[in-house]
């Protein structure tokens, strides 16, 4: 089917839905790189004045990605939920920006229909929304997980606190884990990127951080953000595995670059959970995408990079993560040149993440050669913190040092939490209050080399 808008005579003519998407997009990198973004502003307006008028209903009958070669695609469709889409099933994608920004459109209703939104149509309601839009219904959703605590209460903000080091140094990791805790951080996960995805060195660093988290009783979760195979190969052999990781994409084709499919997250999602571990929920997988992973790997089949992740998605949604995270900026300037697209595509990942019902937490974060800088991060974490993310990065100095970007530090959770009022995971604070790390008000304070965190040996 084919869509058409005119302006001051001149027509302008998109062949099929995927086109229109893609010139509805607002102005990024990585769609000028594959050749599919509006060639003028005035297209661009035109094709989000066509797609404002697209029922919704059209989604499910026009599909981007054909169904038989995609198994994402048939994952969208076959887990449609009909009922829950009901409700929004008569509306365009216009009309659909309006009943979401009306105040009648609140948490509750959102919570219902989220099953019945396609990535697609969040994804396209996206390209119509302001970032005060996309700001203003994400602050509606409430997304709530647990495993050992509670992570995406109103009025909540955690980290993953990122110990990540280019040698896998235990010393090195572990006085960055207790530095992290010292400032508050680690709620949402203690999750290290390891240098290596070797099995034996994974096996070390899950052990470390497990042994650590035993010795203080702190309630919160570790992650080891190894290969999906290789977290299934240490689980088989008794590693004490809380969260399985993943990056993921949002077509068959990407997940293949990754050397995953559906049916390894079956399999590894199954094995996850059988371990148990979590103390007062079963939330046990953690997730990471961004915008451009599809066009790197020569798999977008045409759409749109922000179409595309938002499809990832719905490979998060089966599986009841913990965590989702968008790592925005770090691809790079290829796909997001400069701080505003960061922004832009930051608002609209954690925007289309959470009407979908997905934890969502966002890497603000930007490489060595992008044009951006931390002035931009600050714009974008405030930002954030009142559109109600679940969760950022605390990285020492926000500069890691494994991976070599830019991203945020312990002290910019204290800065988001103290300004908006926020506090951390409720079992996590109370932890934080017994410690003498913070007081009974949220505020840090000063602790002394008598701490048990820095005199109990675990550096030495």
């Amino acid at each position: 089917m084919s869509y058409q808008f005119t302006i001051r005579d001149i027509v302008y003519r998109f062949d099929d839905l995927r086109t229109l998407l893609a010139k509805a997009s607002p102005y990024r990198t990585g769609d000028v790189l594959a050749g599919i973004c509006a060639e003028t502003y005035q297209e661009r307006v035109a094709a989000q004045i066509a797609l404002a008028d697209v029922p919704l209903k059209t989604f499910l009958s026009e599909i981007l990605i054909p169904y038989e070669k995609d198994e994402i695609t048939r994952l969208i469709i076959d887990g449609h939920d009909i009922a829950a889409f009901n409700s929004i099933s008569s509306l365009t994608v216009g009309e659909f920006r309006d009943w979401l920004l009306k105040d009648e459109t609140d948490t509750a209703v959102l919570k219902d229909i989220a099953a019945g939104i396609t990535p697609e149509m969040a994804a396209a309601v996206s390209k119509l929304m302001r970032n005060q839009d996309l700001i203003a219904v994400a602050k509606k959703c409430e997304v709530i997980t647990s495993f050992r605590n509670t992570i995406g209460l109103k009025g909540r903000f955690s980290t993953r606190l990122q110990p990540n080091h280019p040698t896998d140094d235990p010393k090195g990791i572990a006085a960055s884990v207790i530095g992290g805790l010292l400032y508050g951080s680690g709620d949402a996960v203690i999750g290290i990127n390891p240098a290596t995805d070797s099995p034996t060195a994974v096996m070390s660093l899950l052990h470390l951080v497990d042994t650590l988290r035993n010795q203080f009783d702190i309630p919160t979760q570790s992650c080891v953000l190894s290969h999906i195979t290789t977290t299934l190969e240490l689980i088989n052999k008794g590693a004490p595995v809380d969260l399985c990781f993943q990056s993921i994409g949002g077509t068959e084709l990407s997940n293949s670059s990754f050397g995953i499919n559906l049916a390894l997250l079956d399999e590894a999602y199954d094995a996850t959970l059988s371990l148990n571990r979590g103390t007062i929920g079963k939330n046990v997988m953690y997730f990471e995408t961004g915008q451009g992973s599809e066009l790197s790997a020569n798999a977008h089949h045409g759409v749109d990079q922000q179409t595309c992740e938002v499809r990832a998605y719905a490979v998060a949604r089966k599986y009841k993560p913990l965590l989702v995270n968008s790592v925005v900026g770090f691809i790079g300037p290829e796909y997001l040149y400069d701080g505003k697209q960061i922004t832009r595509a930051a608002l609209e990942d954690h925007f289309c993440g959470k009407l979908l019902g997905l934890p969502m937490g966002v890497d603000i974060c930007y490489t060595n050669h992008a044009e951006a800088d931390q002035d931009d991060m600050d714009n974008l974490l405030t930002l954030l913190g009142v559109a109600g993310c679940n969760f950022i990065m605390g990285i020492p100095g926000s500069d890691d040092i494994m991976l070599n970007y830019q991203s945020t530090s312990f002290h910019d959770a204290l800065y988001l939490r103290k300004v908006l009022g926020l506090r951390p995971a409720p079992e996590f604070e109370q932890w934080l209050i017994k410690q003498g790390i913070i007081d009974g008000n949220g505020q840090l304070l000063q602790v002394g080399a008598s701490h048990k965190l820095l005199s109990g040996g675990f550096l030495t």
